[in-house]
């Protein structure tokens, strides 16, 4: 008998799923042409664990949902940081993944350098100074937004920005309402917490080409941009400009010009105040 290759049909599925019209999520949700060069599909990037006992489960949950992409292969492995999380210190290479008591204003943060179109290293950040308040302390809002930001640093940006409206059932989708059903705009919306198809086909056609060099799990490829020991990248008066705003009026994601071809993006997500 033969056997089923689920990132073989999810490929499929994935590019004919991208020609349908898709009421209220966006047509193509990459961000710019910014992605990891590699050699070879499915390519394999690291994903730092810097992140609490509380967020363990909810970053292997998000690992083990991207690895359902065909051109995609995520491993977790110890933090480059993990001695001061609250720095979150980018590694070259790899995703650095992050829990702490930031303070501030945001949920969560997706950093990504880049070079050229290239990036080369990120990190993704929980803001516990929420996410240890009743309202945020959930499973499905902790997933939410470790999905979402580690979802960014593949070269994602957002399907919808409208936190009020029906959930399209993707971590890429703004909510007020993660868990979907009853309770928010719809009462049979689906859940935020993981990817859906359309995530999986944007992810097909950023990676579809190859390149002769690879900027995933490579300490050689280094460019001279600035590192966390330059920048505050918790202080959202280090992120630079803002380049996109979502539907109630706040930044949604960030642009900082180091110069050279080199930028450092910022996507966020902010806590209400309520």
């Amino acid at each position: 008998m033969p056997t089923f290759n689920i990132k073989f049909f999810v490929s499929v599925l994935s590019l004919v799923f991208i020609g349908i019209s898709i009421p209220t999520a966006y047509a193509s949700h990459s961000w710019g042409s910014y992605h990891w060069a590699r050699t070879e599909n499915p390519f394999n990037l690291k994903l730092g664990d810097n992140v609490s006992g509380a967020w363990d489960a909810r970053l292997a949950t998000a690992s083990n949902d991207w690895n359902v992409s065909s051109v995609l292969d995520t491993t977790i492995v110890a933090g480059g940081t993990t001695r001061d999380p609250k720095k979150c210190r980018p590694t070259a290479g790899q995703v650095e993944v992050c829990s702490a008591n930031y303070g501030g204003a945001w949920l969560g943060l997706a950093q990504i350098w880049v070079s050229g179109n290239h990036i080369y290293q990120a990190t993704s950040k929980m803001n516990d100074f929420y996410f240890n308040k009743a309202k945020y302390n959930t499973l499905a809002w902790k997933q939410f937004v470790m999905c979402q930001e580690v979802g960014h640093t593949f070269g994602l940006a957002h399907q919808d920005e409208i936190f009020n409206n029906a959930n399209l059932g993707s971590c890429m989708d703004y909510t007020n309402d993660p868990d979907g059903g009853a309770g928010g705009a719809s009462a049979t919306d689906p859940s935020n917490e993981r990817p859906n198809t359309h995530d999986y086909g944007q992810l097909v056609t950023i990676y579809t080409h190859l390149e002769a060099f690879t900027s995933a799990l490579s300490k050689k490829f280094s460019e001279p941009a600035a590192t966390n020991d330059d920048i505050d990248t918790s202080d959202a008066k280090e992120w630079g400009k803002v380049i996109r705003k979502s539907s109630d009026g706040r930044s949604s994601l960030h642009e900082r010009d180091l110069g050279k071809g080199n930028k450092i993006f910022t996507f966020v997500i902010w806590a209400n105040q309520d």
